[in-house]
């Protein structure tokens, strides 16, 4: 497989990484080893990613539509989140990347609470790449707490009805100062986006596989960046505009 250059990688890649279950259900394994393989592929992805010079990468881990699981599988998934965290964030520091963790964590439990917090805290300076996981992250939560810092802000007086724009609302979410992401992917089978980063996915390319997360290596997850390279981003352009825009001018003098 061809590796893809640097003019053709996305700046931004955001995966729903479904299929663990199913996953685990296949081999007749119960639901929590198809997590626990879930969470042993990030390191590979994150891994891919680095090596690759990708600046940010945001994985859909928990959404605020789960907590309606069967408790149990709930408890399992907040403990894997919670040693995870323990276990993997020495080696994010020692490789660069800078995790932030977006979405409500007032109903994780506070020991997770606090463990975010220190993984955050430590590894907040590094550049290499940084790793964004949503965790009881929901798009249309994200837009509606967005909404209201903003109203609060126009309350106050610091903020004008008239200057709230787009680049408002974008300073109000959870990826503000963050690139929009360029490419996403959900794995699994399902093709649809599931109330994930629904402001920030809307001139994004979307590419979904069959291939159940676990599954998800680095030979799928470059077919997906080869996907997104051989396509014309337009943002409301015509195909001629774009490739106009590419070409070199030429010097006078």
């Amino acid at each position: 497989m061809s590796q893809p250059t640097t003019n053709e990688l996305p700046r931004h890649v955001a995966i729903i990484m479904d299929g663990n279950g199913r996953w685990a259900n296949r081999r007749q394994l119960p639901r929590i080893a198809g997590h626990r393989a879930g969470v042993e592929n990030v390191r590979v992805i994150v891994e891919r990613c680095a090596k690759l010079g990708l600046e940010t990468l945001t994985l859909f881990a928990f959404s605020s539509e789960n907590w309606r699981r069967p408790p149990a599988e709930v408890r399992l998934l907040m403990d894997l989140f919670s040693v995870a965290l323990e276990q993997e964030v020495e080696k994010l520091d020692e490789n660069g990347v800078c995790l932030q963790v977006i979405g409500d964590r007032s109903q994780f439990p506070r020991k997770l609470q606090r463990r975010i917090e220190k993984a955050e805290e430590s590894t907040r300076d590094n550049t290499a790449l940084t790793l964004v996981i949503a965790a009881n992250y929901g798009g249309r939560w994200d837009m509606t707490q967005a909404t209201r810092k903003i109203a609060a802000a126009v309350a106050r007086g610091d903020l004008a009805v008239d200057d709230i724009d787009e680049d408002a609302i974008a300073g109000h979410l959870c990826l503000r100062g963050l690139p929009e992401p360029d490419l996403f992917i959900r794995s699994g089978g399902e093709q649809r986006i599931s109330n994930y980063l629904l402001w920030q996915l809307a001139y994004t390319e979307l590419h979904f596989t069959e291939c159940l997360w676990p599954d998800f290596d680095d030979a799928e997850f470059d077919r997906a960046l080869e996907s997104y390279a051989s396509r014309q981003r337009r943002f409301g352009m015509t195909g001629d505009q774009v490739e106009h825009a590419k070409l070199p001018t030429s010097s006078t003098g």
